[in-house]
């Protein structure tokens, strides 16, 4: 199967534009059989971008045995939640022992939500000195950003600090309440990779739409993106979302509006990742 290929940001690196997320069955413990068959079949579908993070249960260790004998066919990413550079430094390590490898290609800041933990991870002893320590001794080749919460803490934290990537909500309910899209082109236009996440909506959009995936893997793979992550529970699942970013053409400006016109009365129980 052929995924299309797209640029991360400035990174000079191209990779699949369908990437496996560290959610679905890859996000939990005791499942080694089943996340194996999931890994294996998005490397069969061609997926070579693998996402995972520190606070993920198990999803670093199922990735670890599930890439042997891959990682240089890879790019390999994760997380640390850590807001210290002690609590960051420790993450790396135990991700990297999990991953079975010796650097990760992109490393990204976990989760944030408000402006304070902006501020944290800058000062003397925050995570961010983890963070580029790592990069400068090449045990990441980049460095990210992630959040959910709120566009505006977001913004603020590539606007004050350096990072090669952002990682952020792409689906039509967006448009609705406090949106991540807007963001997502000032990032694209600042030269950052842009990468999204909740495309789905944690499988919420295809309750609502059963038909409705390939879809939503159009729309978002419309927007100023430069890889989607999804999480998967099942193999068929993986062939699925492989299948639909494989037949990918941009969809018109009129049927992406129509489509977030269509969410409109179920907009905010999408985006459960935004606080009430």
């Amino acid at each position: 199967m052929h995924l299309p290929r797209r640029w991360l940001g400035r990174t000079g690196v191209e990779v699949t534009a369908l990437g496996l997320g560290g959610e679905g069955i890859l996000r939990t413990y005791r499942r080694q059989q089943e996340a194996h068959q999931v890994i294996q079949a998005a490397l069969a579908a061609g997926i070579r971008y693998f996402e995972s993070a520190r606070a993920y249960a198990d999803s670093e260790v199922y990735l670890g045995h599930g890439l042997k004998g891959f990682r240089d066919q890879v790019f390999l990413t994760s997380k640390s939640h850590g807001r210290s550079r002690a609590e960051a430094e420790a993450h790396l390590q135990t991700t990297l022992k999990n991953l079975q490898t010796d650097h990760l290609d992109l490393w990204q800041v976990h989760d944030l939500r408000t402006k304070d933990e902006v501020r944290a991870i800058g000062r003397p002893g925050g995570a961010l000195e983890a963070f580029y320590r790592a990069k400068e001794e090449g045990k990441t080749r980049f460095i990210g950003v992630t959040g959910h919460h709120d566009p505006d803490v977001l913004r603020l934290a590539i606007d004050t600090y350096d990072f090669d990537t952002v990682l952020l909500p792409v689906n039509p309910a967006e448009p609705h309440h406090r949106s991540f899209l807007p963001l997502a082109q000032d990032a694209a236009a600042k030269g950052l990779g842009v990468i999204g996440m909740k495309v789905l909506c944690r499988g919420i959009l295809v309750e609502l739409y059963e038909t409705g995936l390939p879809y939503f893997i159009q729309y978002a793979l419309s927007q100023p993106v430069d890889v989607i992550v999804v999480g998967a529970d099942t193999v068929a699942q993986v062939q699925e979302l492989a299948a639909a970013a494989a037949g990918f053409t941009p969809m018109p400006i009129e049927r992406q509006q129509m489509l977030v016109d269509n969410m409109q009365l179920y907009a905010r129980q999408m985006m459960y990742y935004k606080p009430r």
